[in-house]
C-alpha cells in the first residue's frame, strides 16, 4: 500500500500504475488530492455535500479516462481541470454561476492593503508612505508558527478569503501547484491569478499581523 504523502518515483510511474488498475495508486491519488479538490468544488458549489458529490464525479472520470490522458499537462493539473469542469457544470444546474474572473472583476477596486496604512498624497514630507508600518514579527513567527493556535488562526483566515482568493492561494501554497497549473486548472489568465494570489496573501498576512501583534 502507497501510504499518503508517499511520492513516486515519476509522474509516468503513476501513470502507468492507474492505466494499469492499481488500486494503491488510485487510492494514494484519491487521499492526496481530495482535500484540495473539495475545497476548489466549494468556490462553484453551495454546501460540502455536493462539493464531495462533485469530487467523487471527478475521480470516475478519471477512471474512465486515465487510458485517453494524453499528457499535455501534468496529471495533477489534469484532474483539476475536469473537477473544475464538473463544478461549473454542478454550479450553473444550480443558479450559481459566479466564475473566477466575475469575482476578480467585482473586486477590481479593492486594494490589498487598507488605504489607511498609508499617510495622504498631500502629506508634507512623506506622500504615500506608510502612515502604520507592518510589524516586525518574524522573530516572534518563528517562535508562534509551530503552535496549534497559530496553524488555526492560518486554517480560519485561509477560510474566510474570498472564494477566488482562497482556492488560487490554496492550490498554490497548500498544493504546491505552480502559476500555469492554476491558470490551466481554472481557466484564469495569468495576470488574474497573480492579482488574486497577491490579495489572498496580503490578507492573511493582516490576520496574522494583527494576531502576532494582540499575542506580543
Amino acid at each position: 500500500m502507497i501510504m499518503p504523502g508517499t511520492k513516486l518515483a515519476t509522474e509516468g510511474e503513476l501513470i502507468d500504475r492507474l492505466r494499469s488498475g492499481d488500486e494503491d495508486a488510485f487510492t494514494w491519488l484519491v487521499d492526496t488530492y481530495s482535500p484540495s479538490l473539495k475545497r476548489l468544488a466549494l468556490g462553484f458549489v453551495q454546501g460540502e455535500a455536493v462539493a464531495e458529490e462533485v469530487v467523487q464525479e471527478t475521480w470516475l472520470a478519471v477512471l474512465t479516462g486515465i487510458n485517453r490522458f494524453e499528457g499535455r499537462s501534468s496529471l495533477r493539473t489534469w484532474v483539476f481541470k475536469i473537477l473544475t469542469n464538473r463544478a461549473k457544470t454542478r454550479g450553473a444546474r444550480e443558479g450559481r454561476t459566479v466564475t473566477f474572473s466575475d469575482l476578480e472583476s467585482a473586486a477590481r477596486d479593492e486594494p490589498a492593503v487598507s488605504p489607511e496604512r498609508f499617510l495622504p498624497p498631500d502629506h508634507p514630507s512623506f506622500p504615500g508612505h506608510w502612515a502604520t508600518p507592518p510589524h516586525t514579527w518574524s522573530a516572534v513567527a518563528e517562535q508562534a508558527i509551530v503552535r496549534r493556535e497559530t496553524m488555526e488562526v492560518l486554517r480560519r483566515g485561509l477560510e474566510s478569503l474570498p472564494p477566488a482568493q482562497r482556492t488560487v492561494v490554496t492550490l498554490r501554497d497548500v498544493q504546491g501547484l505552480l502559476a500555469d497549473e492554476v491558470c490551466a486548472a481554472l481557466s484564469l489568465s495569468e495576470a488574474n491569478q497573480r492579482v488574486l494570489l497577491h490579495r489572498g496573501r496580503s490578507r492573511l498576512r493582516a490576520i496574522l499581523e494583527k494576531y502576532f501583534a494582540d499575542d506580543a
